[in-house]
């Protein structure tokens, strides 16, 4: 990693963390710390950044005693952590073998963290957690895992231990090789745990599953951004927007931008048709303002129309490495990768891997149409979430038009909380007319 990249990798952990975390305390931050890549990585930039903000690092070890060398593990562990400048405490358990053990090792380590993080006043636990692991937990869905969807910020699992706890995932936006090559440039080492790699166990065949996959390398924006994180079963990660039958005509003519990506408000006449339409509680599907509307009794969603493209072609948009770029008005997309452009995955479906089609296939088909895939200089497709960090813009835009129709003011930090520093789009207020 050269010096402009790590300095790069460097404030955005930093940013991340300054965004969540109160900047001086005598409370410790807490920090679950395996020894492994993800979370060396991470000891190594929050030490810093609790240096420079006067804040207490607390490493944190459990021990499940599932491997021979765990022992030689975790004392590598607390000395990394005291290398840093981070107390540490650890803890040596045995976990049953058998079916369902990695479910129950990681119950009983939330358990402890939480429990650990609450005896010395930590109210924030960081923890490792990548890009990669989003893909991996998207890949194990798709195969019918029940596992929830990581966000960058979400409270601890552990129940009543993690009562009052918040989980912050600062890397959750990076690449693991990303992580690595900070390592290597610090000349620092780290532990391989072979479960990772183990196929009796979903995580190990998702990692094989996503190493075959064909199209560019996950990369230090791989898959989904953490920033863009959602819940299961919400689509706005993809463009998909649910629609309620009785929004004022101001909302839905926002709802109807956002998800097509565009910057003129609908005509009058056919918006208040539209309005009607949905008032009347029938079921259709319709096209207005480049969105897609879809309507089956309560349930409405609203998305990109693909068939617009036809009649009015998004321009062709190569990507530069390093410098983000909103295609289609929806997504913005920044890649470290040279020679990828960006269209629709529209005539491409039947061309991508069996772990993207599975990713896509929950979303309605036109959505799965709409979405962004990276061609490469073989014109290969891939998935943009998959070499790329994409941030789905249209739910964030819609947040801030509805919170200006209700009257609120977003202060700047609310805006840096929500937005992950993003520039709110002024085009959204447009006043012309289609």
């Amino acid at each position: 990693m050269g010096d402009l990249a790590g300095r790069d990798l460097l404030r955005r952990i930093w940013a991340r963390l300054d965004a969540r975390l109160n900047r001086t305390g005598p409370e410790p931050v807490a920090l679950a710390l395996s020894g492994g890549g993800d979370s060396l990585a991470l000891l190594d930039l929050a030490a810093g950044w609790a240096k420079a903000r006067g804040r207490r690092l607390l490493a944190l070890t459990v021990d499940h005693n599932l491997h021979p060398d765990s022992a030689d593990w975790t004392r590598f562990a607390a000395e990394a952590a005291r290398a840093a400048g981070a107390d540490w405490r650890g803890w040596r358990g045995r976990a049953r073998g058998g079916p369902g053990v990695p479910a129950r090792a990681r119950a009983a380590r939330h358990a402890l963290l939480a429990a650990a993080a609450r005896e010395a006043g930590a109210r924030v636990i960081l923890t490792g957690h990548t890009a990669d692991d989003v893909a991996e937990g998207d890949w194990m869905r798709a195969q019918g895992a029940t596992l929830g969807r990581l966000r960058e910020a979400s409270p601890s699992p552990a129940w009543p231990e993690g009562r009052g706890l918040l989980l912050l995932r600062p890397v959750l936006g990076e690449g693991r090789e990303t992580l690595r090559d900070h390592l290597r440039a610090r000349g620092l080492t780290w532990l391989e745990d072979p479960a990772n790699a183990d196929l009796r166990y979903g995580r190990g065949r998702a990692r094989a599953a996503l190493a075959r996959a064909e199209g560019p390398a996950a990369s230090s924006a791989t898959v989904a951004c953490a920033s863009a994180a959602h819940e299961p079963g919400d689509q706005a990660w993809a463009g998909v927007l649910p629609l309620s039958r009785d929004l004022p005509a101001s909302m839905l003519a926002a709802v109807l931008l956002c998800a097509g990506g565009g910057a003129t408000p609908p005509r009058g006449d056919r918006l208040a048709a539209l309005q009607a339409r949905l008032a009347d509680g029938e079921d259709f599907t319709s096209v207005l303002c480049g969105a897609r509307v879809e309507a089956s009794g309560a349930h409405v969603q609203t998305m990109r129309e693909p068939g617009e493209w036809k009649r009015r072609p998004p321009a062709a948009l190569a990507l530069t490495p390093g410098r983000p770029a909103v295609w289609d008005g929806r997504f913005e997309i920044v890649t470290d990768q040279s020679g990828l452009r960006v269209e629709a995955a529209a005539g491409r479906l039947a061309q991508l891997s069996d772990v993207e089609r599975a990713v896509l296939a929950p979303l309605p088909p036109a959505a799965r149409a709409a979405a962004p895939v990276l061609i490469d200089p073989e014109g290969r497709p891939v998935l943009a979430w998959r070499g790329a960090c994409v941030r789905a813009l249209a739910s964030r835009r819609l947040a801030l038009a509805l919170a200006a129709f209700g009257g609120e003011t977003t202060q700047e930090d609310g805006l840096f909380q929500s937005l992950h520093g993003e520039t709110p789009p002024s085009d959204l207020f447009s006043k012309k007319d289609c």
